[in-house]
């Protein structure tokens, strides 16, 4: 199956990263590697590195960007200060996330990613470690209604849970169909006529096995500290959770002065290390919607990197 992705405001991140013909970028989810070569094809002698932990996307993206001065490095994007120390790079000018899932794992339906074909349970970006079917048929009632309600925001979680420990203990829960089915049998029926029940669910066990969340807290600290002075990185979010973690590390990167109000003067010293390039989340156009529904929910938050973090620690 070709791995096809749809770079999510391909326009709106090249403007955003305020591209240099000779500076180091990095693409931090390669995916279809659209967003790397669009930014490759814009250096002259300049430098691109890809990162992606699927192995897939990572065979993908070094095919694609053959040609450009562009490395393409099987990685975790929260190891980013690790991949670009063993290049001998110590900061960057750019950097780019675009997170979540690619078109190519949904629709690729035996990765498991997807609750509309049938597939065995997966959902591992890495295709390593543990996967969808060790969470729905390991772990405890509490604790799968716990990531469903905290990841998933789905406030019939303890239902769903329970309706999931019920079925195991017949037999394994072994396909994407089978979860769903249980799913759909464990929200109310109005639920079930809104919209798909399913959505939540399946968010919730797929950021659970990838560690999304863990990965992006430590992800954006990170790439902020790979940043020069004048850099900027983009992320783009496709759910609240993700949305919500970005917009307030991005808020802690621009405050200021952290004196109590009733201080006169500033005595602490403190300054922002960063400014928001746009105060509100970038949306895509109606056009782009229109080609493709997948983009509804994407956000872009853009940052440029003013001073080192006062807790960064230099290498």
């Amino acid at each position: 199956m070709e791995f096809k992705h749809y770079s999510v405001m391909l326009h709106e991140c090249i403007e955003g990263l305020a591209i240099k013909p000779d500076g180091i970028y990095v693409d931090g989810t390669a995916g279809g590697a659209g967003h790397s070569r669009e930014i490759a094809s814009r250096l002259t002698t300049g430098r691109l590195i890809a990162i992606d932990r699927d192995p897939e996307a990572v065979r993908t993206a070094r095919e694609r960007l053959s040609g450009f001065n562009a490395q393409v490095v099987q990685s975790n994007y929260d190891e980013i200060r690790g991949v670009l120390d063993g290049l001998g790079i110590d900061s960057v000018d750019g950097i780019l996330l675009d997170l979540g899932v690619s078109s190519y794992q949904l629709d690729n339906a035996e990765r498991g990613f997807s609750y509309h074909n049938d597939a065995p349970l997966d959902m591992r970006m890495s295709g390593e470690g543990m996967s969808a079917r060790d969470v729905v048929n390991e772990y405890s009632e509490a604790q799968l209604a716990d990531i469903i309600f905290r990841y998933g925001e789905e406030r019939f979680s303890r239902s769903i849970a329970r309706g999931i420990v019920k079925a195991r203990e017949q037999k394994p829960v072994e396909t994407t169909m089978e979860l769903a089915q249980i799913i759909k049998d464990n929200v109310p029926q109005k639920a079930r006529r809104v919209k798909n029940p399913c959505k939540k669910t399946f968010q919730a066990i797929r950021i659970e096995v990838n560690g999304e969340l863990v990965h992006l807290s430590n992800a954006l600290d990170a790439a902020f500290d790979c940043l020069g002075v004048g850099g900027r990185m983009c992320v783009i979010t496709f759910h609240s959770l993700e949305d919500r973690l970005v917009k307030q590390r991005f808020a802690e990167y621009c405050k200021g002065c952290v004196c109590p109000p009733d201080f006169p003067v500033c005595v602490c010293g403190k300054t922002p290390s960063g400014r928001l390039i746009s105060k509100k989340p970038i949306t895509p156009t109606q056009e782009e919607l229109i080609q493709n529904n997948r983009s509804h929910s994407a956000k872009l938050r853009i940052i440029e990197k003013l001073k080192p973090r006062d807790t960064e620690i230099r290498v």
